[in-house]
C-alpha cells in the first residue's frame, strides 16, 4: 500500500472540489483548475477530505496511486495558497524590471532579455535584483523559473548569474599563484 496514496487530502474552507468520473475540478480563492486522471483509481469526497483509492493491486494502479494523490493535493494547495519561486540576480549591472506584464532583464548581453508570462503566471520585481514568480500550477511556476534561470545560470568562479533564493553555488578557486 502506498504511504502517500492512502493519506486523505484535506480540503480547506473556501475550496470547492467536483469529481466527474476521473476528472477532478478544484475551485478556490486564487483560481480554478481541473485535470483528468486515470480510470484505474477511484476518487471521492468525504467530509472535507478527498480520498484516492485503488481498484486492484495491478502494477499500473500501484505506480499511479501516490502520484495521483500528490497531483490532486498540489491542485488544492495551488487554488487556496498558490505557489511562488524567488530568483536573485547576482552580478554587476544585472537587474530586472517589469514592462507591463513582461519581465525585462539586463544580463550583460547587448540587448535586454524580455520574458512573457505564461497563462496563469505573474511576475513581481520587489527589488532590481529579485524576481518573484507566482501562480496556482506548481509545475508551470517551476518551469517558468527554470526558463528564466536558463538565461544566465550561476557560474562557479564569481557566482554571477540568476539563482534561486537560498540556492548554494559551489565556488571554484581561480588560478592558484605559486
Amino acid at each position: 500500500m502506498s504511504r502517500i496514496g492512502k493519506m486523505p487530502i484535506p480540503v480547506p474552507a473556501g475550496v470547492e472540489v467536483k469529481i466527474d468520473g476521473s476528472t477532478v475540478s478544484v475551485k478556490g480563492p486564487k483560481g480554478e483548475t481541473s485535470r483528468e486522471f486515470t480510470h484505474v483509481l477511484n476518487y471521492k469526497v468525504d467530509n472535507n477530505e478527498i480520498i484516492v483509492e485503488r481498484n486492484d493491486d495491478s502494477r499500473e494502479s500501484k505506480s499511479l496511486h501516490g502520484l495521483t494523490r500528490s497531483l490532486i493535493n498540489n491542485m488544492v494547495i495551488g487554488v487556496s495558497q498558490g505557489y511562488m519561486r524567488e530568483l536573485e540576480l547576482t552580478g554587476v549591472g544585472y537587474r530586472a524590471a517589469l514592462k507591463g506584464k513582461n519581465l525585462e532583464m539586463q544580463l550583460g548581453y547587448s540587448h535586454p532579455v524580455i520574458v512573457e508570462p505564461v497563462d496563469g503566471i505573474t511576475f513581481e520585481v520587489p527589488a532590481p535584483t529579485q524576481i518573484v514568480i507566482k501562480g496556482i500550477d506548481k509545475q508551470k511556476v517551476g518551469q517558468v523559473a527554470a526558463d528564466v534561470r536558463k538565461w544566465r545560470p550561476p557560474e562557479p568562479y564569481k557566482g554571477k548569474g540568476i539563482h534561486y533564493k537560498g540556492e548554494v553555488i559551489r565556488r571554484k578557486l581561480g588560478k592558484a599563484a605559486k
